[in-house]
């Protein structure tokens, strides 16, 4: 995931607003306590992430891939009065750390936090979504993808994490993981009900907008 430079990364992030102090905790925590840390948004991204939030004011919110909630939280800073945000996992081990940095957070009317497969909870879903983040299991991504889709509105927008997989998107010999993502990247490329930017944002996020 380290694209840029040492320096240039401590100065993207000294030239970006800071955390709050339970995201800088949620960071330590998970990164002492947590196997594969680096699955953490971490402070640009996240940032990155409540800004598109806070411009969108989404009323329902779609999280796919909780992990220990930093995204959640983040996403969760621009709901309108009265917004919803649902985060699904199939991890259940790190349910009630989850649950505890929600309430810590005083999100816990806000976040409707599910545990199971997410491709079997997204069709029972009844509701329209403004905003969707995906972040979970990249042999996945295309399944997940057409599963919201119809729940997105029309000038709604997709987010979906770790597209540029550690650069391994343009090397030969692609693994299982990259040759998903490298299908994902191609089937938004090619989808006309939509416009899409991806951003070189930490592991790479694709932005896309439902026409």
């Amino acid at each position: 995931m380290d694209f840029f430079p040492d320096d240039l990364q401590k100065y993207v992030e000294g030239h970006t607003s800071a955390e709050p102090e339970l995201l800088k905790k949620i960071t330590r925590d998970t990164n002492a306590k947590v196997m594969m840390p680096r699955m953490l948004s971490g402070h640009v991204q996240g940032r990155f992430l409540s800004m598109i939030s806070h411009f969108i004011k989404p009323q329902n919110i779609l999280e796919v891939g909780t992990y220990t909630g930093y995204s959640a939280i983040c996403l969760a800073e621009g709901l309108n009065l009265g917004g919803k945000l649902v985060t699904i996992d199939v991890n259940e081990e790190l349910e009630s750390r989850v649950r505890g940095y929600f309430q810590e957070a005083g999100l816990t009317e806000k976040i409707d936090y599910r545990i199971g497969d997410a491709a079997n909870i997204i069709p029972t879903l009844d509701r329209i979504f403004d905003l969707v983040f995906i972040d979970a299991d990249k042999e996945n991504y295309s399944k997940y993808y057409d599963l919201v889709f119809d729940k997105v509105r029309a000038g709604g927008v997709i987010l979906a994490d770790n597209v540029l997989w550690s650069g391994k998107v343009t090397k030969p010999k692609p693994d299982k993981d990259t040759r998903a993502l490298l299908e994902f990247n191609q089937k938004v490329m090619n989808d006309p009900r939509v416009e899409n930017l991806l951003l070189p944002i930490r592991d790479g996020i694709m932005m896309i907008r439902k026409i």
